[in-house]
């Protein structure tokens, strides 16, 4: 099993990524949502500068941010800083999108982003379309230091929904998966590896990463602790707005939690002194950095349980070999920018130097 960590783009994460490399963490993933965080690539770029062995992907990209030809040339450049530890994460989109308004982009447009981005990396020349042109493009000048191309970058897809994952399995290197019970996780897996199996494509270096708030119970504390809140809680609030965008995340809701979310829509959101075409504007403020006042309190220990791994210590680690036996390759810890090197500290000590 490999551990990886997952967080915001913040422009001075790179100061935590040692420690992380020194503790056993293998990746980074940094969240690419424009009007939240720092850029993702610039983020990127530092880390690479200050590191020596761990991977490093946009956790996830979305196509909608930027061109196909501008994702690749992104990735590529900071495999040039980076040689063989660029990972290009991608799907549809979240805060992303909903951030402004705008729903996840099609999946026929994260098809078309895909091949355009895959050929480039290949240096290959690709037909790139702007509505009813049509053009053939290239990299010009990929031995020049300008950008890297000399080591494979792999696209890992993020896939929740029943054809986001057949994509996963039919396009990408791998599959990003949400956060779910062995049981589930294992089920959801083989309809990826199926996808992959129909459209031809092997499965040898399939990449199964699954991205995973985590916090390991002290003896005798509950789940609802200030400190696990602190931990959890901005990954467990991701729930509440997605709820309320009525994504893929709220589909997937166990019915005994669903009259928590109702509440949280109806007393929270819908208490906002804000007009109704502005509230997403609110809803997502803090989106994974913090929890913002009012929404503690949906924030109950069943809703905790649900969306995040918060148990002690060999709990933890026994349900990540579950996971391990069902397929999973790679878990990244989700780490909130605040007090990020105690978090990557603990999680080193209590999970990955005890696996």
């Amino acid at each position: 099993m490999k551990f990886g960590l997952n967080a915001p783009a913040h422009i001075n994460a790179w100061k935590d990524l040692e420690a992380a490399e020194d503790l056993g963490f293998s990746s980074v993933w940094f969240y690419d949502s424009q009007m939240l965080y720092s850029d993702v690539y610039a983020t990127m770029a530092l880390a690479a500068e200050h590191t020596r062995r761990i991977g490093i992907g946009t956790g996830i990209a979305v196509p909608s941010n930027r061109i196909a030809p501008v994702t690749a040339h992104s990735i590529a450049t900071i495999a040039q800083l980076a040689p063989g530890r660029a990972m290009l994460g991608i799907g549809t989109g979240f805060t992303g999108r909903n951030m402004m308004g705008l729903p996840p982009v099609a999946l026929a447009d994260l098809r078309e982003h895909v091949r355009i981005c895959r050929a480039l990396l290949r240096g290959e020349e690709v037909l790139y379309r702007e509505g009813k042109r049509e053009r053939w493009i290239r990299f010009m000048h990929p031995d020049r230091g300008y950008i890297n191309l000399k080591q494979p970058i792999p696209i890992i897809i993020a896939a929740q929904g029943p054809r986001a994952m057949a994509l996963a399995g039919e396009i990408g290197d791998g599959w990003m998966a949400p956060v779910s019970a062995p049981a589930g996780f294992r089920r959801d897996l083989e309809a990826v590896r199926g996808a992959a199996r129909r459209a031809g494509r092997p499965l040898d270096n399939f990449s199964v990463i699954m991205f995973a708030s985590v916090c390991v119970l002290r003896p005798g504390e509950s789940l609802a602790s200030p400190r696990v809140l602190e931990w959890v809680g901005p990954m467990a609030a991701v729930a509440l707005h997605a709820l309320w965008e009525a994504s893929a995340v709220a589909s997937q809701l166990p019915p005994t939690l669903r009259p928590i979310f109702e509440r949280y829509r109806d007393e929270y959101v819908g208490g906002l002194d804000l007009p109704a075409d502005r509230r997403y504007l609110k809803v997502h403020e803090g989106h994974t950095i913090y929890v913002k006042p009012g929404e503690e309190r949906f924030l109950t220990p069943e809703v905790i349980d649900a969306f995040s791994m918060t148990a002690p210590r060999e709990r933890i680690i026994a349900t990540i070999k579950e996971l391990e036996q069902a397929g999973l390759q790679e878990i990244a810890f989700c780490i909130p920018n605040e007090n990020a090197r105690e978090k990557i500290e603990e999680l080193g000590r209590e999970i990955v130097a005890r696996y």
